[in-house]
C-alpha cells in the first residue's frame, strides 16, 4: 500500500508532535531526577528525541525499518538512563502498530513484530532477574518488601509484565485489525468500481439495443411503404397513356401509402419521445399491428400489382400481442421483398397456420431470387423471430421462388420483444 500525500503530511505532523513531546518529557524528567545522579546528560536526551521522532515521518513508507530504529533507540535510552520514557513508549506503540497496518509483506511484518516483542520481554526478564537477585536498596526495602510468597515486589513484577503484555498485544492487534479493514475497504472500492463498470456496460448495451430496435422499426415502416409506392408509381406510369383512369387509381394508392407511412412515422417518433417509452396512442400506433392486419398487407400488395392470396389454416387461437406484432412485421418485410425482387410476373401467397402448440406464418412467392448478400430486412426478421421465441426459415424454394416461414411455439409463454 502506498500512502497518499495527505497521509505523508500527517506523518510529518505526528513526528513533530512526538519530537516536541519527547523534548518536554526529557526536560521535566531531568528536573524531577528520574534516574538521580546516574541519568544521562541533556544533549543525549535531545539527540534521543530526534532519533525517536524523525523516523515516524516515514512510518508508512518503511514501517519495518522505522519500528526497528525506534525500538533500538528506546532500548539504548533506557540502558544508558536517558530521562525520558513516556514519548518513547508512545513512539514504539505507533511504530509497531504501523508495521501491522501498512506492511505489504505480511510474513516480514509478523517476524519483525514478534522479534521486537520477544526482545523487549527478554530484556525485561533479564532486568527483573538482576534486580531480584541483587541487594535491596535501603530506600525501597520497606515499600517493595520481598518477604513472603506473594510480596509487594512480586506483585509489582507481575504488574509490570501484565502492562507490557497489554501494551505490545494492543499494538499487534490494532495493527492487524487496521490492515484487515484497509483490505476490506479496498475490496469494497474495487467491487464498487466493478459495479460501476458493469453499469456503464449495461447502459451501453441498452443504448445499442434501443438503436437496433429503432433501426428495425424505421426499416419496417419506411421500406414497406416506399417500396410499395415505387411499384405503384411504376405501374401508373406504364398504364397512363392507355388507361388514365386506372393510373389515377394507382396514384391514389401511392398517396394513401405516403400518408400511412407518415402516420406510422409520427406514431413511432411519439413513442420514442415518451419518457417511459409507453405509447401515447395505443389503438393506432404501429407497434399495435397484429395478425388481423395481415389481410391489409395482402390487399396492399395485390393493389400494387402482385397477385397475392391469403389463407388461414386451423382454428384461430389467442396469440400474445407482441408475437402478433413481430409476425405482422415479418409478413410485411417478406411481401416487400417479394415485390422488390420477384419480378413483374411473380405471385405471392400468405398462409397463417394455427396448431395446438404453435402459430406459423408462411410467405412465399414464385418470382426470381434476389442476388447479393442478405440485407437488413432479413436480419430484422430473424431478430423478431428470435425475440418471439420462435424459428425462421428464409431462402429459395426447390421448385422456384422464395419462402419465408416462421414458427412460434405457444405452449409456453413467449418472451417476445418488439
Amino acid at each position: 500500500m502506498i500512502p497518499t500525500p495527505a497521509q505523508r503530511r500527517a506523518d510529518v505532523v505526528l513526528a513533530v508532535v512526538v519530537l516536541v513531546g519527547a523534548l518536554i518529557s526529557a526536560v521535566l524528567s531531568a528536573i524531577a531526577g528520574m534516574y538521580g545522579d546516574r541519568q544521562a546528560a541533556m544533549p543525549l536526551s535531545v539527540a534521543y528525541a530526534f532519533v525517536l521522532a524523525v523516523p515516524l515521518a516515514f512510518r508508512r513508507r518503511w514501517p519495518s525499518i522505522v519500528a526497528i530504529v525506534v525500538s533500538v533507540a528506546y532500548f539504548v535510552a533506557v540502558t544508558i538512563q536517558i530521562p525520558e520514557l513516556y514519548a518513547g513508549n508512545v513512539a514504539m506503540f505507533i511504530a509497531l502498530y504501523t508495521v501491522g497496518a501498512w506492511s505489504t509483506n505480511r510474513r516480514r511484518a509478523t517476524i519483525v513484530r514478534i522479534a521486537i516483542i520477544a526482545g523487549m520481554f527478554l530484556w525485561l526478564t533479564i532486568v527483573m532477574l538482576i534486580d531480584a537477585t541483587g541487594p535491596v536498596p535501603t530506600e525501597t526495602e520497606e515499600v517493595f518488601s520481598r518477604a513472603g510468597a506473594f510480596s509487594p515486589y512480586i506483585a509489582y513484577t507481575l504488574l509490570t509484565f501484565l502492562l507490557n503484555a497489554l501494551y505490545f498485544g494492543g499494538a499487534y492487534y490494532f495493527g492487524e485489525r487496521s490492515h484487515q479493514q484497509m483490505r476490506e475497504r479496498a475490496a469494497l472500492e474495487e467491487r464498487t468500481a466493478e459495479l460501476e463498470r458493469e453499469r456503464e456496460v449495461t447502459a451501453a448495451q441498452a443504448v445499442a439495443l434501443d438503436r437496433v430496435r429503432i433501426a428495425r422499426e424505421l426499416h419496417d415502416v419506411v421500406a414497406h411503404h416506399v417500396s410499395l409506392m415505387g411499384v405503384q408509381a411504376g405501374a401508373a406510369r406504364s398504364v397512363m397513356p392507355k388507361d388514365p383512369d386506372h393510373a389515377r387509381e394507382i396514384l391514389e394508392g401511392v398517396e394513401s401509402s405516403a400518408r400511412q407511412s407518415l402516420t406510422e412515422l409520427r406514431q413511432l417518433l411519439a413513442t420514442l419521445r415518451t419518457p417511459d417509452g409507453s405509447d401515447p396512442e395505443p389503438d393506432t400506433a404501429p407497434t399495435t399491428r397484429d395478425l388481423d392486419a395481415v389481410s391489409d398487407l395482402v390487399e396492399a400488395t395485390r393493389s400494387a400489382g402482385m397477385p397475392t392470396t391469403f389463407h388461414i389454416v386451423g382454428e384461430e387461437r389467442e396469440v400474445p400481442g407482441l408475437v402478433q406484432v413481430n409476425l405482422y412485421r415479418i409478413a410485411q418485410e417478406a411481401l416487400t421483398n417479394a415485390r422488390r425482387h420477384g419480378g413483374p410476373h411473380a405471385t405471392a401467397e400468405v398462409r397463417l397456420r394455427y396448431t395446438d402448440e404453435s402459430v406459423e406464418l408462411e410467405v412465399s412467392n414464385t418470382g426470381r431470387v434476389g442476388s447479393g448478400a442478405p440485407g437488413l430486412g432479413q436480419l430484422g426478421m430473424r431478430e423478431r423471430a428470435g425475440a418471439s421465441g420462435g424459428t425462421i426459415e428464409i431462402g429459395p424454394r426447390s421448385r422456384g421462388g422464395y419462402l419465408v416461414r416462421t414458427r412460434v411455439p405457444l405452449t409456453t409463454k413467449a418472451s417476445a420483444r418488439v
